[in-house]
């Protein structure tokens, strides 16, 4: 049925393909042109054109299982108590059964259940049970019947600050509360101020880690991790997770009558999710190790799963809640719901979008790109060539994301009439891949060569001229070089000979960034790179062997820089949103930057394009060429600068261009004429005679004979 836009009720559908009716939002145009891509996603569109893989080959979607449930422990239906020195694993009981027959499966799904929505009883007792409870022992009692699971409150993503963490004790400042994030990273050394987790200052049952929400919140589940260290193996086994709203009385989660002990990590890398029996509404948060390897210390990353209760009143949530007004598909995609998704685009905006793929993965998955210009499939005189690239790492999914929704974003705003996106798609030539490498984290050692031979071939047939990788666990944007020059220097400024070009370029994602140059932003892991305006040169922030940013700028004419986007590389789906606010003006500002410097056609005497002609900037130690019809776009900073055009066969020549300050590249074109060498080469070479070629010697014997008879 074909839903009617003026209607107050509109489709969506959902990632397990049900169908459930949402209110509208505000923005019914934007709505309104959505409605066909909506309906063309529930056509079922997964068998279109592509090509297939099957299910087992999609390792992204592995791994976004794998990293929405983590190492799923299950909740034991009796008491595990522990042991009476806080050292090892905890013991469970006499009563707990030794095999796992159907109730203990049962118990598993009940502990993380499907994504379906609660009957009308459960919805109703739900609502009174919020309205009614006032204490966190009371949110316990009422809650028991309740299995929900809620996104993470924000200590890995930074919207838990630092002064909303407290602990028992710290070993030291670089160990202390601030450090217990999920994921976050230590640097090299130890005793470094930038630690990899929260560790006690005594190894004891009575040490815990505490999280204040400001507000009451439905916590459903804890998520931890050992410490991050080179040096060091610390990690917590056991623990007991307790709540208050007062932070003076505490209430331990309860197994019955005793205090329910959850089961923790067994090595320091891999997180480990624990899902509480049923939620429990409270402010405040509790994590109390019981017991830790037995050779190391209690140290802990942690990530508390919870849903924020409804209050208007709330300072603190309402001074960080970011909202956005843009309808776009907040989901994550694997493989299959990827080339759909971008399948659906281009059924909406086929005069815009054209969708084609430039190789295959290891596991033989396409690499598919989509191509956004107004006329698609065509490379225009003196349109440049723009390029996003994402997914490099299968675990760093927010670049992919966000790439999905900025080809949504500009298929809409394209049909709304949005002026700015309409200069972009009628004056560039835009290409957005979404995912270099589709098969994923697991094999992502596997598969470099493979795709990188084929970004390769991408990148010598287009000639693009400037492009952004995204990736994520940091908020900085790198330049090249990445890799330093001097033997055996890990780390160095290794700028290059366009460095001020690519300062501008990084300033200019970096800059139009909600957080990146926000100097009270706290640092993701160990390095601030808000004091260095949110941008730094690679091989100075850590060198990188084989780095195709560098390739692209000695090997092609384009200008490549990556773009950590986001501290967390595989945001929960609830943050989506926000994070395509922090990076929507961003991603459009650096697009923009490709009509920045000169640009023009390198002609011969007829008018037709010299193709590879070379381009040459004074003072600058670096050339680009022209494309096959004679084009060519140099990327400069504003001012005067002294350009050479030359080509083999031809004279050359050179011109004062000036680049301003207003947007729009400056037009300095070209025209060269053969030299008499290649004139004479020509005319040699179409009635097949060779030029005769003497050696040096007997050609200044001839030249000397030749003087001395004119004397005589």
């Amino acid at each position: 049925m074909q839903p009617d836009c003026s209607s107050r009720l509109i489709w969506r559908r959902r990632l397990d393909f049900q169908l459930e009716i949402i209110p509208p939002p505000r923005a019914m145009t934007r709505q309104c042109l959505w409605m066909p891509l909506a309906l063309l996603l529930l056509l079922g569109l997964a068998d279109l054109s592509f090509g297939s893989a099957d299910e087992h080959e999609d390792y992204y979607m592995q791994e976004m299982l794998t990293r929405e449930h983590y190492n799923q422990v299950q909740v034991p239906e009796t008491p595990i108590t522990s042991p009476p020195d806080g050292q090892g694993q905890p013991r469970r009981s006499e009563t707990m059964p030794k095999g796992k027959g159907e109730s203990d499966k049962k118990a598993d799904k009940g502990i993380a259940p499907a994504k379906s929505a609660p009957n009308k009883k459960m919805a109703k007792s739900k609502k009174n049970t919020l309205k009614d409870s006032n204490s966190a022992s009371e949110g316990v009692g009422q809650f028991t019947s309740i299995k929900e699971e809620c996104p993470p409150i924000g200590l890995e993503t930074l919207k838990i600050d630092d002064f909303q963490l407290h602990a028992s004790s710290t070993k030291r400042y670089g160990l202390g509360a601030h450090r217990g994030r999920l994921n976050i990273q230590a640097g090299l050394y130890e005793d470094d101020l930038y630690d990899g987790a929260w560790c006690a200052g005594r190894n004891d049952p009575l040490q815990w880690f505490e999280v204040d929400a400001r507000r009451l919140t439905r916590f459903t589940g804890v998520i931890t991790q050992g410490r991050s260290s080179l040096w060091s193996s610390d990690w917590v086994t056991s623990y007991k997770v307790m709540v208050s709203n007062d932070s003076h009385s505490w209430v331990t989660l309860k197994n019955g009558s005793e205090d329910l002990i959850f089961l923790g990590n067994r090595e320091k890398e891999i997180p480990v999710r624990n899902i509480f029996p049923s939620p429990v509404v409270a402010r405040y948060i509790r994590v109390n190790p019981c017991s830790w390897f037995h050779s190391g210390s209690i140290c802990m990353r942690v990530e508390i799963l919870g849903c924020p209760l409804p209050d208007p009143n709330n300072y603190y949530h309402r001074r960080n809640e970011v909202i956005t007004t843009d309808d776009l598909d907040f989901k994550h995609h694997g493989y299959k719901e990827m080339r759909q998704f971008m399948k659906v685009v281009n059924e909406l905006c086929p005069n815009i979008t054209r969708i084609y793929n430039i190789g295959k993965s290891q596991n033989g998955l396409k690499l598919y790109a989509i191509e956004i210009s107004d006329n698609p499939g065509e490379h225009e005189v003196g349109e440049p060539e723009f390029r996003y690239t994402a997914g490099s790492h299968g675990n760093e999914v927010l670049g992919r994301e966000l790439l999905l929704l900025l080809m949504q974003f500009m298929c809409l705003e394209y049909l709304s009439g949005n002026q700015r996106i309409r200069h972009l798609v009628e004056e560039t030539r835009i290409h957005l891949l979404p995912s270099v490498n589709p098969d994923g984290y697991e094999k992502a050692f596997e598969v470099v060569a493979l795709e990188t031979r084929a970004l390769i071939a991408w990148m010598e047939k287009m000639p693009f001229v400037l492009g952004g990788n995204l990736q994520g666990g940091e908020l900085v944007v790198t330049f090249p070089y990445d890799r330093t020059r001097s033997q055996g220097v890990a780390r160095e400024q290794t700028p290059t000979p366009d460095d001020h070009v690519f300062r501008w370029l990084a300033f200019s994602y970096a800059s139009t960034h909600r957080l990146m140059t926000d100097a009270n932003r706290r640092a993701c892991h160990t390095e601030d790179f808000a004091k260095e305006d949110g941008t730094i040169n690679g091989a100075s922030w850590h060198t990188a062997a084989g780095s195709m940013n560098d390739f692209s700028y000695l090997h092609t004419n384009s200008f490549e820089l990556s773009m950590y986007v986001g501290c967390d590389k595989f945001p929960h789906e609830s943050e989506l949103p926000e994070e395509w606010e922090n990076n929507r003006e961003s991603l459009l500002v650096f697009m923009e930057q490709v009509h920045r410097g000169i640009k023009g056609v390198v002609r011969d005497l007829q008018g037709r394009g010299i193709a590879n002609a070379v381009i040459s900037v004074e003072g600058i130690n670096h050339d680009i060429r022209t494309a096959a019809d004679g084009d060519y776009w140099r990327l400069l900073n504003p001012g005067e600068y002294k350009v050479t055009a030359r080509a083999e066969g031809y004279s050359f020549t050179s011109k004062k261009c000036e680049v301003g300050y207003k947007m729009g590249a400056t037009r300095c074109d070209f025209t060269i004429g053969r030299t008499n060498l290649s004139r004479i080469r020509e005319i040699m070479e179409k009635f097949n005679k060779q030029p005769i070629k003497l050696p040096v010697r007997q050609l200044q014997a001839r030249r000397s004979r030749e003087r001395h008879l004119g004397t005589s």
